[in-house]
């Protein structure tokens, strides 16, 4: 399938790379930002230094909040940016701080809105490498969106938010798909 008949990839009434990839992930960043500040009220509510939930984890081999948090977004940006055959922007994980981790999102979300549609529109064949355990990896744009970028991006989304309906922030469903 390709986005030739398509003349506008961000019609919302088709589903084509774009519609698939830049519309859920914007929805999912604004979730998380969201669930932050409430992680933060929850933090500050309770008393609870905000590095001790930041750098919680939910298992010893699993990364905690923030790294959680960095690779939603680097996913996020990642996808964009490779689907419209774009560098991906480098961000520093320096995040030390809800507020910075809200910049980040922001910074992502901002870089994500500056994509072209057109660009991304046709990119199902194209072929992206990316570096997996040290070595390149080459997919074609479906199998990449499909079978790594989404994925990668709801798994690091859905761990921090498990995180924090751990140590009792109070959230749910609604938060996470953004109905809040």
């Amino acid at each position: 399938m390709t986005n030739s008949v398509v003349t506008d990839p961000a019609n919302t009434d088709v589903l084509n790379m774009y519609n698939a990839s830049i519309p859920p992930m914007v929805l999912g960043l604004k979730s998380l930002q969201a669930i932050l500040d409430k992680a933060e009220h929850h933090a500050t509510e309770n008393k609870i230094d905000p590095s001790v939930v930041l750098n919680y984890r939910l298992a010893a081999d699993m990364f905690a909040l923030t790294r959680q948090v960095q690779l939603t977004a680097d996913f996020a940006k990642g996808c964009a940016a490779r689907l419209a055959g774009v560098d991906v922007p480098k961000f520093e994980d320096t995040e030390a701080s809800f507020a910075e981790l809200k910049t980040r999102i922001t910074k992502t979300l901002d870089f994500i809105a500056s994509v072209d549609p057109h660009a991304i529109a046709g990119s199902e064949t194209r072929d992206i490498t990316i570096p997996v355990g040290g070595q390149p990896k080459v997919f074609k744009g479906m199998a990449y969106l499909n079978g790594f970028a989404v994925p990668n991006f709801y798994f690091h989304a859905t761990a921090a938010y498990a995180i924090l309906r751990h140590i009792g922030v109070k959230i749910g469903k609604r938060d996470f798909l953004g109905w809040n």
